[in-house]
């Protein structure tokens, strides 16, 4: 007989195939809408470049002449974006710029260069340093290098080898003799935001810093070393010692001999053999013979990570919002900027530091209706950092970000949570701002003076994971706890999620300040994009389907295709489609900084077409595909009589046989795989069927097949450009056999 084959919408991962009868079990790049799974929309690169480092923040505003602009974070530079064109208007430490005298130093043959200041700096690893145009420069001597290689160009520092200098990486090697402190040139500074990833902290190492631990191996040096030579004699490999007893003897090794490290990888008699000088960042000096040397290997270098860890080192994050025309800009845990969208020539300017505000604050957001920009976990006494509080708000005066101190007559005030040790995260509500520490959820309400905010703990044990781990839509909150997932519609409610062990089973618990959620209102989507234990970055998406669930049936699906990894996300409000950044970790080819290394984002507008489209007209197929549970047949007895009946719902008992596959598809594009899984057992390898996988045209009427199995799933599919698929009704021609 022909059975209609109906499954549940949305995916069952928490029972086996098995279990998961007339439901689906996984794929790829599909979703739900009114019930029945298609492929997602396609997305296309927005401008022609290639952002540096790894969007941490996206939000969309318009300005007062409906000039529509998105602000894009990331982890090194913030970008303003606007009619195709990319602007970089991040904040400099010397607006003004400064001056640098006899700065450079470089080698022949090396595309290193040294840039030495007067006096200390501040710059990281990683920073980007700007410098001015050919006006401000002066000639390197014994130099390749002209004006036109600095000159209005920015760089990534590669090092900061001492606390005066920095060094840059040239896309080409010097081939003069090599400058020594020569030439100058005007700098601009950037703001430090962090690193592209968040690592666990392992506190400092110890090798450098003069520390000691109980028990390490130490012996003398046999022979003196020269700076240049290696160990006894001259020799370039080899370091003879007084004694390797307790000295490790397989892989590679470090020994450290003053403020020097030096690698080995095997030993011989008493020697050290196939040495390397200056290891770990240290510098090859003279050692006397007879100077003591201590076995290394289970050491940390300072700065280095150590071999455990529990702490948690944050990237480099932003939290953007505007007001009006203005973009307010924090870099988490530092200070707050903004950028005037109305100003003239705003893409050409950079945004500056707000007057007043706090200059250590974890998160902020504008409450938008009565106009105040607030700070959460931020300083009790401005502009002293040491004062930061995690769980402290601050909010400015109506309508003035500039004046924070509470008087008789403005509204400007304080609040302290009282539950959790950090406040997460903070989101703009319909109803409220919804405000989250580790552990609990509060609401804060505009109710005006003299209070200003109203306060309530609405939610314990339901704490947020990450900073930009909730949304908010149509009323509810929705975010991803530690715990599983919550919604706040005026009650507290731990989310039924049939995904939530695939999710939690395999979540990289150390990099949650990655975790970003966002709306798409054009499908009734939450998702949240997160990273898998085997990953720093994200690298899986998972959706809640807010229109289409009801209270018996959440819809959830996953997606781990590679194709659809975002950083951010932004709703459709303002560009009439939902955009996303996707980070790539191995390309460093930026549009606009030498030297980077830090990857690049690549700025996607989602839901048109079908494929991916990037940058001079690159397409790739988006593959999509779903997998059914199991169904089988079930022998039903009637009257005494047994009558073999296809029921969805079945227990296996007998074989079945499908010889026909009625496709149905609706608005079908291109090619359309369908595979038959068989299995005999629950705990069998799938077989697919002896004639498929099956390819559907929209013309196909029917599918002949050699399918035998006590259980089969449905598996559908595309592989190639151009094509789409959204399900209707299949029906198998289905058969009953024997017991055996």
């Amino acid at each position: 007989m022909l059975q209609k084959l109906g499954f549940l919408p949305g995916f069952n991962k928490q029972v086996t195939s098995t279990g998961a009868e007339s439901q689906w079990t996984g794929g790829q790049n599909v979703r739900f809408r009114y019930g029945t799974p298609e492929k997602l929309g396609g997305w296309s690169q927005l401008g022609e470049s290639k952002l540096t480092g790894v969007a941490r923040g996206l939000h969309h505003f318009v300005n007062s002449t409906s000039t529509k602009f998105a602000a894009i974070g990331t982890n090194r530079i913030l970008y303003a974006y606007s009619g195709g064109v990319f602007y970089d208007i991040h904040p400099l430490v010397n607006p003004s710029g400064t001056a640098l005298t006899n700065c450079f130093s470089t080698s022949n043959g090396q595309t290193e260069v040294t840039i030495t200041f007067a006096g200390t700096t501040t710059f990281q690893a990683g920073d980007i340093i700007l410098f001015g145009d050919a006006s401000t420069f002066s000639a390197i001597t014994n130099s390749n290098f002209s004006a036109a290689d600095f000159a209005n160009k920015k760089f990534m520092v590669t090092s900061v080898p001492t606390s005066s200098s920095i060094t840059i990486t040239m896309p080409s090697a010097e081939t003069g003799s090599g400058a020594n402190l020569s030439g100058g040139i005007t700098f601009f500074q950037y703001y430090h935001v962090g690193p592209a990833e968040q690592l666990g902290a392992f506190g400092w190492g110890i090798s450098l810093w003069g520390g000691t631990v109980l028990g390490a191996v130490t012996t003398t040096l046999d022979g003196a070393i020269g700076s240049t030579s290696g160990g006894n004699n001259g020799s370039a490999t080899e370091i003879t010692l007084a004694s390797v007893t307790g000295f490790p003897t397989t892989g590679t090794n470090f020994v450290q001999i003053g403020s020097e490290e030096i690698s080995y990888t095997g030993i011989s008699g008493t020697k050290l053999t196939g040495i390397g000088r200056a290891a770990r960042g240290t510098t090859a000096t003279t050692h006397s013979n007879g100077a003591t040397v201590t076995n290394t290997s289970s050491f940390t270098g300072w700065g280095s990570p150590a071999a455990n860890t529990d702490k948690v080192a944050d990237p480099g994050l932003w939290a953007l919002d505007n007001l009006g025309a203005k973009l307010i800009a924090l870099i988490v845990g530092g200070s707050a900027f903004e950028w005037d969208g109305d100003a003239v020539g705003a893409t050409s300017t950079r945004a500056t530091i707000i007057a007043g505000a706090p200059t250590a604050s974890r998160d902020m957001l504008v409450s938008t209706t009565d106009r105040h920009l607030i700070f959460f976990g931020t300083e009790r006494t401005i502009g002293d950092t040491t004062t930061q509080d995690d769980l402290f708000i601050r909010f400015s005066s109506q309508e003035n970000i500039n004046d924070y101190t509470p008087t008789a007559t403005n509204t400007a005030g304080t609040q302290r949570l009282a539950d959790g040790s950090r406040i997460i995260g903070a989101v703009v509500g319909r109803d409220a701002i919804y405000v989250w520490t580790d552990t609990a959820l509060f609401t804060m309400r505009f109710v005006g003076q003299p209070f200003t905010f109203a306060f309530a703990q609405v939610g314990t044990n339901c704490g947020l994971i990450g900073m930009n781990a909730a949304v908010e839509v149509d009323g509810a909150a929705y975010w991803m706890s530690d715990n599983g997932f919550f919604r706040y519609t005026g009650k507290l409610e731990s989310m039924d999620c049939l995904v939530e062990d695939y999710v939690y089973d395999d979540l990289n618990t150390t990099s949650n300040q990655l975790i970003y959620c966002g709306i798409n209102n054009l499908f009734g989507e939450v998702v949240w994009f997160y990273p898998t234990s085997t990953s720093n970055v994200n690298n899986r998406a998972v959706f809640y389907s807010y229109l289409d669930s009801t209270s018996k049936r959440p819809i959830w699906f996953s997606n781990d295709s590679s194709l659809f990894v975002r950083s951010t996300w932004e709703d459709s409000a303002v560009f009439g489609l939902p955009h996303g950044t996707k980070y790539n970790a191995s390309d460093d080819d930026s549009f606009d900084v030498e030297g980077n290394t830090d990857g690049v984002t690549t700025y996607f507008e989602h839901e048109t077409g079908v494929n991916q489209l990037e940058a001079g007209a690159v397409t790739t197929a988006i593959p999509a595909d779903i997998t059914s549970g199991d169904y089988d047949i079930t022998q039903k007895v009637v009257r005494g009589a047994a009558t073999n009946l296809g029921d969805l719902r079945g227990d296996g008992e007998n074989i079945m046989r499908v010889s026909r596959i009625i496709p149905d598809f609706i608005a079908q594009q291109g090619n359309t795989i369908v595979q038959l899984d068989l299995r005999n057992y629950p705990n069998n390898a799938a077989a697919s069927s002896s004639l498929g996988p099956f390819t559907v045209t929209s013309s196909t009427t029917k599918v002949d097949t050699r399918a035998r199995a006590r259980a089969v799933a449905l598996t559908i599919k595309n592989t190639a450009i151009d094509t789409s698929w959204k399900l209707g009704t299949f029906r198998l021609d289905i058969h009953a056999g024997g017991r055996r």
